[in-house]
């Protein structure tokens, strides 16, 4: 394998090692000769479509592009309604601790009881998504979040209330952190996928951090409770769009399609050559004499079949689905496998070092926003600056502009860093590239969190303004982002397969942790006598070493654990 990457001895093909074609620049361009593969041919060059569309018209991949944007419109606008709930409390934490007339830290724990409830609603919709599609998820969803909206908002003085109305919150969120990144794979190509998962991801993230800056001022105009109406009537508007233009984008295509997910094993045992239009009696459609089509350094592209297919059983002719058809909450089972052996299958993978090392690089920066966010309001509501939540909430302006940041630097640098790996390699692409981008999230997270702790004491005795803090702040927030991508862009590389477990995992895990450090953070804030600087180092340092553990990820513990674990799991 080259490049600091371990050779496997074990296994006859490790997964995600991809051989590209000549030119590492354009891994998926159609090279000379390559003929029976499906090619997107509005550009100058033909790109190979992966995953190969099938013959069925009700294939998501055979639907027009508009109509799968205007999918991922609905779904990223109602999206950021939903996520928008998790910090939009933030900069009214001093004004419901004397509603509730209860402590500072239990309004902090309403933040927290949301964040308990998307982890509980991933682990039991994710199963659910993966049997029987991911459309009944995001209506149920979206009616989920009016109702539980409009009832954090009519709660009045029963915190009670409250804590429940944020778990179903939480509940009806899960769907759309879960699956609308998960949806851009049923949606897209692989060369399509890139501007709209960035655009997705921003919907997820960058909400949130836009939020408090539009509750402040809603709030000092027309009290708290209305932050909660606007998301429900919002939401409201959104149920429509989200009923008449998002059908099932779960399809169950032949996996002989998925040229990105099939082992050279198979590929040597079922080749048979996919037609462009679907007839396989036009020989000019075919590859050559039928053999395997190679680009131009005998690189095999060839396309497997499924085993035991009759090749002249009759076909019957797919039938397009009618509109109303498509409005259906179910069409069919996505998989044969059963709903408790999904529900039960991310556990095990916490024990993997790749998933457990993912969600402690995602996770944890998560955690320390959260806990950012609640110290954020105890020293900036009270002295020396004695803001209200008009100013709090401008303050989120930099976490915005950190996500954005984050963003940028993350997309620009993913596909830049793969390729330039890959060429180093001799075209032979590895996850483990992916990694290289914990750097920039080590160097943005690390000084955002040891950076906070300072110069948020030195507010207190005058020695810095707001602004440092805001800035370090922001860097923070881009390191979380980045790692986001790193952890999700590793994971779906190296385990294609385990994905949706993986990302499950990481739900779970990052939301858990994040509920209990609202439980924890103020108190161990407290005991250290109002002090952010040693809290803040330990963290900084806890995030330095996890970091750091991306280096032993290409080690032999490493692999020995991930091959005994993946033999426990199949």
């Amino acid at each position: 394998m080259g490049m600091w990457i371990l050779e496997d001895k074990v296994l006859d093909r490790v997964p995600g090692t991809t051989r590209y074609f000549d030119d590492p620049e354009r891994p998926q361009y159609a090279a000379d000769g390559v003929h029976g593969l499906k090619c997107d041919t509005s550009g100058p060059v033909p790109i190979i479509l992966v995953p190969q569309p099938s013959d069925d018209p009700n294939d998501p991949l055979n639907w027009s592009l508009l109509k799968r944007d205007a999918i991922t419109l609905t779904l990223s606008l109602t999206a950021i309604f939903a996520t928008a709930l998790g910090p939009i409390l933030a900069a009214n934490t001093i004004t419901l601790t004397f509603w509730y007339v209860t402590s500072f830290s239990r309004v902090a724990q309403l933040t927290g009881y949301y964040l308990l409830g998307v982890g509980i609603g991933g682990i039991i919709f994710v199963p659910s998504g993966r049997i029987w599609g991911k459309r009944h998820l995001f209506l149920g969803g979206t009616v989920l979040l009016i109702v539980s909206s409009a009832w954090a908002g009519g709660s009045g003085k029963n915190y009670l209330s409250m804590v429940f109305a944020r778990i179903v919150q939480g509940i009806a969120t899960a769907p759309f952190e879960a699956f609308v990144n998960a949806a851009m794979g049923d949606l897209y190509f692989v060369h399509e996928r890139g501007i709209r998962m960035a655009f997705t991801n921003l919907a997820v993230f960058g909400g949130a951090f836009f939020t408090p800056i539009l509750v402040g001022k809603i709030t000092s105009t027309i009290m708290w409770w209305w932050t909660f109406y606007l998301v429900a009537i919002f939401c409201a508007a959104c149920l429509p769009a989200v009923y008449f233009l998002c059908p099932e984008t779960a399809f169950r295509r032949d996996s002989s399609l998925n040229l990105d997910m099939v082992d050279d094993r198979t590929k040597a045992t079922h080749v048979a050559p996919v037609v462009t239009n679907g007839n396989e009696d036009d020989p000019e459609k075919l590859a050559g004499d039928g053999s395997p089509s190679t680009s131009q350094e005998g690189n095999s592209v060839a396309v497997p079949t499924p085993p035991n297919r009759p090749p002249t059983a009759p076909k019957s002719v797919p039938v397009k689905a009618s509109w109303r058809q498509s409005l259906a909450l179910f069409n069919g089972r996505k998989t044969d496998e059963s709903f408790w052996k999904l529900l039960l299958r991310p556990f095990p993978l916490f024990l993997q070092p790749a998933f457990f090392w993912a969600c402690l690089i995602q996770g944890l920066l998560i955690g320390w926003t959260v806990f950012i966010g609640v110290m954020l309001a105890e020293f900036f509501l009270s002295t020396p600056y004695w803001w209200d939540e008009v100013q709090t909430g401008y303050a989120y302006t930099a976490p915005f502009v950190g996500a954005i940041l984050g963003f940028v630097i993350a997309g620009s640098l993913s596909d830049w860093t793969a390729k330039f790996m890959t060429k180093r390699n001799g075209g032979i692409y590895e996850p483990e590239f992916r990694l290289l981008l914990v750097i920039p999230q080590m160097i943005f997270g690390c000084a955002g969190l040891y950076g906070w702790g300072i110069t948020v004491d030195g507010i207190v005795t005058r020695r810095y303004t707001y602004i440092p803090p805001l800035i370090f702040f922001a860097l923070e927030v881009a390191g979380m982002v980045i790692g986001a991508v790193a952890s999700s862009l590793y994971i779906v590389d190296a385990y294609r397969d385990l994905a949706i477990e993986g990302f499950t995992c990481m739900i779970i895990f990052k939301n858990i942790f994040s509920f209990a450090l609202t439980f924890k953070a103020y108190d161990w804030f407290i005991e250290n006598r109002t002090k952010a600087t040693p809290v803040f180092n330990a963290l900084g340092s806890v995030q330095l070493v996890v970091s750091l553990a991306a280096i032993p990820m290409c080690k032999p513990p490493c692999i020995a654990m991930s091959i005994l674990a993946g033999a426990h799991l199949h």
